[in-house]
């Protein structure tokens, strides 16, 4: 299998970081609504495969599918843009500016909001026959993840909050490099294996992706779990959204930049003091989360 070099691999991430901000609203919009969508359906198989196994290590070692799957085709989860396009402006890549990134971060929220949801209701319907039988097995299980990960750190108080905000910052030190070494492969097979081994890890040990629970959470309010709407907000996704921003940042962009690409960055600047142009589209492709 070919490969990048690290510093190679740090130029071609931060091209990746500066397309995100190319896209039009629709296009973002509907990248990132595909992703979501796909990823949860593929959390809904693993979850499924758990409860019907009794081995959730089988569940963990299967989610991945999703994960994969919306990577080949080239749509967005925010977890991913958190980490691209922060190393994309400090690689100074200048099509990456604050206000571009505030905004395409904005867009994939709300992108991968709505596919979230969108697959939350099908399989709510799925669960329960059209909403005319009490949820199956499965549907159980996912409103029981919904309570114990709401209430359970609710109970735990200003602990429950930072443990839940670490859980957060530990699973997107995991996706964004599932992300990352995705790219150090030339062929599909590399690829493929380098996301599978983080994406596996973050499911297996319970960190918190905020897509997945986008996906989750809602679920557990069609299907009747014990929580809320607010406990949803407040004891998880909000601080899910803000954990995974910090772990993406802090343990994969800013290592990545400072280990190989403070004096690729320092050259690219030195070379075009203008505007850089972006990576060829067809190195583009596949660019996600």
């Amino acid at each position: 299998m070919s490969s990048l070099s690290p510093a190679e691999l740090v130029d071609r991430l931060a091209a990746v970081g500066a397309s995100k901000v190319s896209y039009t609203r629709t296009q973002t919009l509907v990248r990132s609504y595909m992703g979501a969508a796909i990823l949860t359906l593929g959390a809904a198989f693993a979850v499924t495969v758990s409860t019907q196994t009794g081995q959730p290590l089988l569940g963990a070692l299967l989610f991945p599918v999703g994960f994969i799957l919306l990577y080949l085709l080239g749509y967005d989860l925010l977890t991913g843009v958190f980490t691209l396009l922060p190393l994309a402006m400090m690689m100074r890549r200048k099509e990456v500016t604050w206000g571009a990134m505030l905004r395409t971060w904005g867009l994939v929220f709300l992108g991968n909001l709505g596919g979230a949801i969108t697959v939350a209701v099908l399989m709510a319907i799925y669960f329960t026959y059209g909403f005319s039988a009490p949820p199956s097995p499965v549907g159980e299980a996912i409103g029981e993840i919904g309570h114990g990960r709401t209430v359970g750190y609710a109970d735990h108080g200003a602990a429950g909050m930072l443990t839940l905000f670490v859980r957060g910052v530990l699973c997107n030190w995991m996706v964004s490099t599932g992300v990352v070494v995705a790219f150090l492969s030339k062929d599909l097979l590399g690829r493929i294996i380098a996301m599978w081994m983080p994406i596996m890890l973050f499911f297996y040990m319970g960190f918190e992706h905020s897509i997945v629970n986008m996906f989750l959470f809602p679920s557990g309010l069609l299907l009747g779990a014990d929580f809320t709407l607010t406990d949803y907000l407040v004891w998880n996704e909000i601080p899910t959204v803000l954990g995974n921003l910090v772990g993406g940042v802090t343990f994969v962009a800013v290592p990545l930049y400072l280990a190989h690409g403070r004096r690729s960055a320092a050259k690219a600047a030195e070379a075009a003091p203008g505007s850089v142009a972006l990576a060829p589209q067809s190195e583009l492709v596949g660019a996600t989360r």
